[in-house]
């Protein structure tokens, strides 16, 4: 749904200087002259929201809430749909999701957030939601749909556009396994965000890891992954290759019959000797990326599901950098 644009910008201010005259005396009396208002009045903030003020802000538009809510952390949970029911409707912030840009040539950036509502079920719906500060306040001055259970692979701010590559359904996808590329692209226009013509750009397999280097960010969700030793992931040819932390790595990848399934491995990797912690991140990645299955996206980041030893299942993160 997008809503209505209200723009409120600037601030328009009239000086009145008046001056006194005794003719009779010829003795001019000029009253003081009142201060600049730049000097008198503190600047008025058109910066961009920053993330945590994205994660508290209040929001309109999402179908699952139903009506304006405010984010607490990222994080808004509704009544249950029955008394004392487990089921409720929930929206999050995806991650750290920000993109920022000067939506509507006004002279001041807006930010973009991403927000995933639920209903307590299997599906997930994401939208987009623009975030302006006005009049000294924050305003969600527009928000979209993407869809349910659409992969965010990457985006940007394109001029006055926010283009948005994505991974969704095709005609015959299960809407659990999405498998098609495309690109999507959004405008701020005064009725709200308005989607341009959407662009398939391929389906998804393996090839969509080319062209770029992964950096290891996270072992799981909610787990960070040191930043040192670097961890590092690339597609060459057949195989994955990259940096365990310590030694080189390499080892065969096979695009799976599901969108977005893999089998990896056996893994092979060089034999030199590292110094603490570096060994032992090296073992523990290398155990996780045999068992990863499947390849999907989450706000931009690679992520790589894997199976522990225990039967429960995590997820790497990775952030994408181009290769050199």
């Amino acid at each position: 749904m997008a809503l209505d644009l209200c723009l409120l910008r600037g601030i328009a201010v009239v000086l009145f200087v008046s001056g006194v005259s005794a003719c009779q005396s010829r003795v001019q009396e000029t009253t003081p002259t009142a201060a600049p208002l730049a000097a008198t009045a503190a600047a008025v903030d058109r910066s961009a929201p920053t993330l945590e003020e994205l994660k508290n802000a209040t929001y309109r538009g999402v179908e699952e809430a139903g009506a304006p809510f405010a984010l607490t952390n990222g994080r808004w949970e509704g009544k249950p749909y029955e008394p004392g029911g487990a089921s409720a409707p929930s929206v999050s912030y995806v991650r750290d999701f920000r993109l920022v840009g000067d939506l509507n040539s006004d002279g001041a950036e807006e930010a973009v957030a991403l927000l995933a509502g639920s209903t307590g079920g299997t599906g997930e719906m994401s939208y987009l939601a623009v975030v302006a500060r006005e009049g000294g306040r924050l305003e969600n001055i527009a928000t979209a749909p993407v869809g349910d259970r659409v992969q965010v692979r990457h985006a940007r701010i394109d001029g006055r556009l926010i283009v948005v590559d994505v991974v969704q359904a095709g005609e015959n996808d299960a809407m659990c396994c999405p498998g098609d590329l495309v690109t999507r692209s959004w405008s701020l226009q005064p009725r709200g965000l308005e989607e341009g013509a959407p662009k398939k750009t391929g389906r998804l397999s393996v090839e969509v890891l080319a062209g770029a280097e992964w950096v290891l960010r996270a072992w799981a969700w909610d787990e960070p992954a040191p930043a040192t030793p670097e961890v590092t992931l690339k597609l060459d040819g057949d195989r994955l290759a990259g940096n365990a932390g310590c030694n080189g790595y390499f080892g065969p990848v096979k695009t799976g019959a599901q969108p977005g399934d893999v089998t990896v491995g056996p893994l092979g990797a060089t034999r030199k000797m590292c110094p603490e912690p570096a060994m032992t991140v090296e073992t523990r990645y290398l155990e996780q990326l045999g068992g990863v299955r499947q390849i999907r996206f989450v706000a931009g980041q690679l992520a790589l599901p894997y199976a522990r030893k225990d039967g429960s299942f995590g997820a790497m993160l990775f952030d994408r950098r181009a290769a050199q």
